[in-house]
């Protein structure tokens, strides 16, 4: 673990993003449709509003998925993220969020290194693809080697804190080379034995149901939407300190 343990905040939009940082979040990955379908790419619009409200690139990482379902991509996909990727850096994202499998569990290793030539640079996180691997500790060392800054995981299991066993096992593999990220169904209350294992950064979510009961019809989906919540973000800042200075 490096000295500083980050809090890393998932938003969808400029006001998830403005909540995120006042309570304290160090940064903000940025998604779309996240609730419906674990994340997608978000649009250059919302892209641009969230940098004004970060006033620093280095503090936001959209998430490039051109879909739902799994992560294994033809190349229309893998060309489309391409460019995605390229356009998000170009607005001036400090890094993104992307992921691309085999269908016998290994890192598409042609897919990401176009994906990072793509970001000419700016800050590689590999999102929780890495969890459907067969074994996740396995394929740490490829990642590491295509130039990965950071890896998104739960361990393989639906909350990190029941993935714990293998979160530790990356966090030893990594030795320091690319930082490890725990994130998926992270509740304040994991957070210490989280920060315990030596990550470098946690990631949640933080929403709430946004009460919004305007009619969406037949054609809008369901009513309502997801909003960032200030109290989940400031006790996660609150839980991440104080287990960063107990494990000093």
């Amino acid at each position: 673990m490096s000295g500083v343990v980050q809090l890393e905040i998932a938003v969808q939009d400029a006001a998830g993003a403005r909540v995120a940082f006042a309570a304290g979040a160090d940064r903000v990955e940025l998604c779309q449709a996240l609730s419906a379908t674990g994340g997608l790419t978000p649009s250059a619009g919302t892209v641009d509003a969230v940098l004004a409200v970060a006033g620093a690139g280095s503090r936001v990482a959209p998430l490039v998925r051109p879909r739902p379902g799994g992560f294994v991509y033809d190349a229309d996909e893998v060309a489309l993220v391409a460019a995605d990727v390229r356009e998000i850096v170009r607005r001036g994202a400090g890094g993104v969020v992307v992921g691309a499998m085999t269908r016998e569990g290994r890192v598409d290793r042609d897919a990401m290194r176009r994906w990072i030539d793509a970001a000419e640079g700016a800050e590689v996180s590999f999102h929780r693809a890495i969890d459907v691997a067969p074994d996740p500790v396995a394929i740490m060392d490829e990642l590491i080697e295509l130039g990965v800054h950071r890896v998104l995981t739960s361990g393989g299991a639906t909350r990190s804190v029941h993935g714990i066993g293998v979160i530790g096992d990356l966090v030893a593999r990594s030795a320091g080379r690319v930082q490890v990220m725990p994130g998926g169904g992270v509740h304040v209350e994991d957070i210490a034995r989280l920060i315990a294992l030596g990550v470098d950064a946690v990631h949640l979510s933080a929403r709430v149901d946004s009460g919004d009961a305007a009619p969406s019809g037949p054609g809008g989906g369901n009513t309502g939407f997801d909003a960032t919540d200030s109290s989940i973000v400031a006790a996660a800042r609150a839980a991440l300190d104080r287990a960063v200075r107990s494990a000093a």
